[in-house]
């Protein structure tokens, strides 16, 4: 099976020695016009692939900003047909991998065929579902993998050692390693040992590895990408949107801010 967009740019980020970037922000949030505007400037500044956040109204595994920004876009009339649209203008213009990430209560009353066959056309390039456990995931990566999308996996630092080799057996993309148990959202020390998680991980794949959930500065970051492929970071983007409630000079902090990063992963 040929590498997808997403392994492959991580892949050759890794062979060069360097780290992915990989940011969040929620689809529509403040609206979706200011969501193109906001990952041209995301790409911009150096990201390396952009994960999407489909807006849905019981988030069980998002923190406090990322459910207000789920609240802001459903609010401003944010769909999946809407967000499905607006992927298609990105990709027009962006050429960096992109992700939809959200929950399966839209996508499976969207239909699954028609929502992978609209991903698709879009230019979607992968999905992460955290809701979606790997025993009722078959009917939308079955789809998803002839589609040429990726369905990237959630692994905890409490997934048991038969489960994260049942799960990377499947995996195509990256694993996303979650930092901490819990809920998105900054934190100002993650406790895990995630050295030790990692080399876990490690030990059934070679698919990059990428660690989110509660990486909120850009020092931090640093410190977890010794152990990891890429970083993940979506509560300190998403916090700035709701601060600022101008689509310019969020843009503008935005890519401040990503800077920063990158600097901190090179």
């Amino acid at each position: 099976m040929s590498s997808s967009p997403i392994e492959e740019r991580l892949n050759k980020l890794r062979s060069a020695g360097k780290k992915g970037l990989i940011t969040f922000i929620t689809a529509g949030d403040p609206d979706l016009s200011s969501t193109v505007d906001l990952v041209l400037r995301m790409e911009a500044a150096g990201a390396d692939v952009i994960e999407l956040g489909v807006p849905f109204s019981d988030p069980l595994a998002d923190g406090p900003e990322i459910q207000k920004a789920s609240c802001r876009a459903l609010a401003a009339g944010t769909t999946l047909a809407r967000i499905l649209e607006t992927v298609k203008e990105i990709k027009s213009k962006c050429s960096i991998p992109l992700i939809l990430m959200g929950y399966y209560n839209p996508f499976y009353k969207y239909g699954l065929d028609r929502f992978i066959s609209a991903a698709a056309s879009a230019g979607v390039n992968g999905l992460i579902v955290p809701d979606l456990p790997l025993e009722e995931s078959g009917p939308l990566m079955g789809l998803a993998a002839k589609a040429g999308i990726d369905l990237i996996p959630l692994v905890s630092p409490v997934t048991t050692e038969s489960r994260i080799k049942d799960i990377t057996a499947k995996a195509r993309g990256f694993i996303y390693c979650v930092s901490v148990t819990g809920v998105t959202g900054m934190r100002k020390e993650i406790g895990t040992d995630i050295e030790s998680f990692t080399s876990r991980v490690r030990h059934y794949t070679s698919l990059p590895l990428a660690i989110g959930f509660g990486i909120s500065n850009p020092e931090q970051a640093a410190r977890m990408s010794k152990h990891c492929d890429a970083i993940v970071v979506g509560s300190a983007i998403v916090k700035i949107i709701a601060e600022t409630g101008n689509s310019t000079a969020a843009g503008l902090a935005i890519e401040g801010l990503i800077r920063r990063f990158k600097a901190a992963l090179t």
